[in-house]
């Protein structure tokens, strides 16, 4: 039984050489990457700090017990359910108006990728010197209360606001931001590339049913749009869970996420390579549950539209 089915394995790989020798490579950067770096996370969050016992659940306790575990799990999640709802429907927005035939629309649409080619730290520092206390979101909300006095009479005393250190929902939403419009021509481009492979004779035929333009958004751009939403959904979930620069420059230890306890689980002065390898191996639980749920929604969803 052995033999036959060792010989049929190597006629396969010899028929299918070359695809193997091109798949070698990748197979080898993945598993010296990627799967060898998530497995000995694991064993490290499995290791006890103290006797080196394994396997141990010590660290996991650990970090259970931490409040700013807890805390950073819910700002993480805040952080990505904002995030992608704002990158959704801002980057399908935009992608509508870049989709339609107007002057300068080449130009327009290479405006838009600027914010990929911007380092993610000098990301952090811009949005520093438009959300800080001195910045210019109060600078312009000082001028528009000024032009209310001056026009209507009505006195409005604004109170400068640092918005990154105020904490809570407030700062969660300048990091949603500020990651929504670093990476928001990635998704533009992917929705762009659903819209332009939609076929015209769709839109003519529901346009000819006497079909509104918001009906024949809802009920044919939309649906079709389907793979592509999927797409940009698990890309950029992955990313948004996983925030670190940003977080870690704009809400620092005021609001904490996975990546920045992490961070400072690992580095100095805690130098705990165990509790940082079992807050990683939750982290990359939390993205895989998300895509696991995401998937079977969005699968569930088909077969009832089926």
């Amino acid at each position: 039984m052995g033999a036959p089915l060792f010989r049929g394995v190597v006629a396969r790989l010899r028929k299918y050489r070359l695809e193997v020798a091109l798949a070698c490579p990748l197979f080898l950067y993945v598993l010296g990457l990627t799967i060898a770096p998530i497995l000995d996370t694991a064993r490290v969050s499995l290791t006890s700090p103290l006797d080196g016992h394994f396997p141990s659940l010590v660290n996991y306790h650990t970090i259970l017990a931490s409040d700013a575990f807890g805390a950073a799990v819910v700002n993480t999640v805040a952080i990505a359910l904002l995030s992608i709802s704002l990158q959704l429907g801002v980057g399908l927005a935009v992608a509508l108006t870049l989709h339609a035939n107007f002057r300068y629309r080449a130009l327009v649409r290479t405006v838009m990728l600027l914010p990929l080619g911007v380092p993610t730290i000098v990301a952090g520092a811009v949005m520093l010197l438009i959300f800080s206390r001195s910045g210019y979101l109060n600078a312009v909300v000082f001028a528009l209360a000024d032009a209310v006095h001056a026009l209507l009479g009505i006195e409005w005393r604004f109170v400068p606001l640092s918005w990154t250190v105020a904490g809570g929902w407030r700062t969660l939403g300048i990091v949603a931001v500020a990651d929504m419009w670093k990476v928001l021509p990635m998704v533009i481009l992917i929705f762009l590339a659903g819209l332009q492979a939609i076929p015209d004779e769709v839109n003519e035929a529901a346009d000819v049913d006497g079909a509104t333009r918001w009906q024949r958004f809802l009920r044919v751009t939309l649906p079709l749009l389907g793979p592509y939403i999927t797409m940009a959904i698990i890309l950029r979930a992955i990313d948004a869970f996983r925030i670190f620069e940003l977080a870690l420059v704009l809400a620092g230890r005021v609001e904490p996420v996975l990546g920045t306890y992490i961070w400072n689980r690992y580095g100095p002065p805690t130098n705990d390579p165990f509790t940082a390898a079992a807050a990683s191996i939750v982290l990359f639980g939390l993205i895989l549950v998300f895509v696991v749920l995401y998937l079977r929604v969005a699968h569930r969803g088909k077969e009832d539209r089926a």
